[in-house]
């Protein structure tokens, strides 16, 4: 592994957020048990050993220390004030908290979201306290942090009331301020510790990715699992996935949910195909981080991902071997793994020859079953030791049956003693058996309880890329936008290298005596009011002269005006139709929360009802253009599937990077674009736009 590149010292907030020497807590309450008490409550049933001073401008004491009146009254300027109170208390609070160089102020006060002008007027006013002091500010709607190796739980979260707090090497962030507290149970349940644990809130100031980029250089941190529920700040998140990357510190994620932010502004289909979970799946791919579908996961991932690199990009799906003493058992883990993508190639004929010297007989499947002999210590290490050490293998899984229950000693020591060899080895205990996956974690063997968290967190683990290095691109300025007609959207797509059919506008009321274009010709009509033409009678196929034509140009304004009254109707656009292989969706859409997306998806009417897409972060180079092809199904067809004949594939690809590029394009921001379909040609013949839609700013 290369040497760890050497990276700025933690900025002063980090200690004072996780690290402190003084604390206060404002609004602290006397009453046992309440969530205003628990603050108090933890750091002294952890035996913290810093100072700490309540703030009740209402009582004398609380639980029994002596309450302080204000921040303002105490003896010592804290390094981190957590804030208890209302939301309009708690912006005060802010307040004088940056007058006295507080470093750092937790708020949990809600009141801060939504759409309520309050909520937008507090926000308002938290970042302009901010702007003019050095205060750093988490939440509001944090719960707050804790720091397990120092004995700090400064939470309101009742699951830190647990007596003891295990030290480790995970660094927990998360959006949701609960889901700290149920990871702190579950890693006390798995025997995985904590380095730092903190709720981020509504990131007013400080985000998730800045938080965990401060942490990144701490030694004792060996790796991350963040939860999260949206992707706002995502330069930020990219800037630590770059730097944990560089480290070898691997990063897990779970994510809620799906991204609507901008889902109102959409025209095109792009926006249904982009605008969800897809985006935020193609964003964290690109940052290198492991997205993991199961909570579990998130947690019993962490030894795997500890212990394998970050592979290269272009590397190969997962090759697993799985054996087993259980033959129900491997087959829930060989269709779980091949359910979420892991290549299961069986053995070679070389490691099956071994297996068999070796009294094993491999079966000749993806699944070595050891049956009942597999229980004895001689025989299951001894199979691992050979499928180990094959080279047709990236990972192996171990599945011990009932045994690891009555004897997990003797179960799970073969796969103990198999551990570190290199080649990664994990293991779906199938009972419930407790003591045998303490064992295994304990010996730094990642272990699972099912069979679908096993797969989920090797696949994620091993889909892992290297972050790819993307320019930023300024954000929309905010000015209204406006949509383009289908001609306006075509000299779009001729600044960017896409060819599209030949075509003509015409006014319906004054129309030649024949086609304007080498029929038979589509006829639609044009008028950026109309997008989705075809849904309002706004086109016809087929049109093979002059008096189609003008048949075609009356039955379009009557339908249109019936459907979309109001609507202008007499502008046309005529068409050559072109047949092809296959039709293709491409699409560009700027994503509020993320930046500029390009969508590749199966194209037509019903693109929305198949979801037969890829998504990445714009631009994208030809290579990832390529595996985007690649990833959609119906594309398989033009690549010469059973004979059929070859679509020009090479040049979809160049269309997906052309699409790509519409950030750096002159003139008002392109906010949205799509052309569907766009026609496969055969291989050599490129491919052709027949409808196009674009949306961009207006100019100044």
């Amino acid at each position: 592994m290369s040497a760890v590149p050497a990276g700025p010292a933690a900025p002063s907030w980090y200690d004072a957020l996780l690290h402190p020497d003084t604390v206060a807590i404002l609004g602290a309450s006397g009453t046992p048990g309440k969530t205003t008490a628990r603050p108090l409550e933890h750091l002294r049933l952890h035996g913290w050993r810093g100072e700490v001073f309540p703030v009740n401008p209402a009582r004398d004491s609380v639980l029994g220390e002596q309450a302080w009146p204000s921040v303002r009254a105490l003896p010592v300027v804290p390094d981190h004030v957590l804030i208890l109170t209302g939301a309009d208390q708690a912006v005060e609070a802010v307040r004088e908290c940056a007058g006295l160089g507080v470093k750092v102020a937790t708020v949990l006060a809600d009141g801060f979201v939504g759409g309520s002008g309050d909520g937008a007027r507090r926000r308002a006013e938290l970042r302009r306290i901010l702007d003019g002091s050095d205060l750093r500010l988490l939440g509001p709607s944090s719960l707050g942090v804790a720091a397990p190796g120092r004995r700090f739980a400064f939470t309101a979260n009742a699951a830190f009331a647990e007596p003891d707090l295990d030290d480790g090497g995970v660094f927990v962030a998360s959006q949701s301020g609960s889901a700290i507290g149920a990871l702190l149970s579950r890693g006390k349940e798995m025997g995985i510790g904590f380095h730092g644990m903190v709720s981020t809130g509504n990131e007013v100031d400080l985000t998730l990715g800045e938080i965990c980029l401060a942490s990144v250089d701490d030694p004792r941190v060996r790796s991350y699992a963040l939860f999260l529920e949206n992707l706002t700040a995502a330069e930020d998140l990219r800037a630590f996935a770059r730097a944990a990357a560089e480290r070898g510190k691997p990063v897990l994620a779970y994510k809620l949910g799906r991204t609507e932010a901008g889902a109102g502004l959409a025209v095109g289909h792009t926006g249904a195909l982009a605008g969800d979970d897809a985006v935020a799946d193609a964003l964290l791919k690109d940052l290198g981080i492991a997205r993991v579908r199961t909570f579990e996961a998130l947690l019993e991932g962490q030894n795997l991902a500890v212990g394998l690199p970050i592979r290269p990009a272009g590397a190969a799906r997962a090759r697993v071997c799985v054996v087993s003493t259980t033959g129900g058992g491997g087959a829930m883990a060989v269709d779980c793994l091949a359910a979420a993508g892991a290549e299961l190639p069986g053995p070679s004929a070389e490691t099956a020859e071994r297996l068999a010297r070796a009294g094993v007989d491999a079966g000749g499947g993806a699944l070595i079953d050891l049956t009942l002999a597999g229980t004895r210590y001689e025989v299951m290490k001894g199979a691992l030791d050979i499928v180990l050490s094959a080279l047709e293998f990236d990972a192996v899984v171990a599945v011990p049956g009932s045994s690891a229950r009555f004897h997990p000693e003797l179960a799970v020591k073969p796969i103990v003693d198999s551990g570190g060899s290199g080649t990664p080895l994990a293991a779906f205990v199938v009972p419930a058996a407790p003591e045998a996956l303490r064992l295994l974690r304990a010996n730094g063997i990642a272990a699972f309880r099912t069979a679908e968290s096993c797969a989920d967190a090797l696949t994620a683990v091993f889909d892992r890329r290297p972050p790819t290095d993307r320019a930023h691109y300024a954000a929309p300025t905010g000015t209204p936008s406006t949509v383009l007609d289908e001609a306006e959207s075509y000299r779009v797509l001729d600044g960017i290298g896409v060819r599209t059919a030949q075509y003509a506008v015409l006014d319906a009321r004054d129309l030649p005596g024949d086609l304007p274009v080498p029929g038979p010709a589509a006829v639609k009509v044009l008028s950026s009011e109309v997008p989705h033409k075809s849904d309002v009678g706004g086109v016809v196929l087929g049109v093979a002269d002059g008096a189609e034509l003008r048949g075609a140009a009356e039955r379009i304004r009557r339908s249109v005006r019936q459907r979309v009254p109001g609507a202008a109707a007499d502008r046309l656009l005529v068409q050559t139709m072109v047949r092809g292989l296959g039709e293709a969706l491409v699409g560009y859409r700027y994503e509020p929360d993320v930046g500029p997306v390009v969508v590749l998806a199966a194209g037509g009417v019903l693109a929305e009802l198949y979801q037969d897409r890829s998504v990445r972060p714009a631009p994208v180079d030809l290579a990832a253009a390529r595996e985007m092809v690649g990833e959609v199904v119906a594309f398989r067809a033009l690549g010469g599937y059973r004979g059929a004949p070859l679509g020009d594939l090479d040049a979809l690809a160049d269309a997906v990077v052309a699409f790509s590029r519409l950030a750096e394009l002159e003139g008002p921001p392109v906010l949205e674009a799509e052309v569907n379909p766009l026609i496969v040609l055969p291989q050599g013949e490129g491919v052709v736009a027949v409808d196009a839609l674009v949306r961009r700013e207006r100019e100044g």
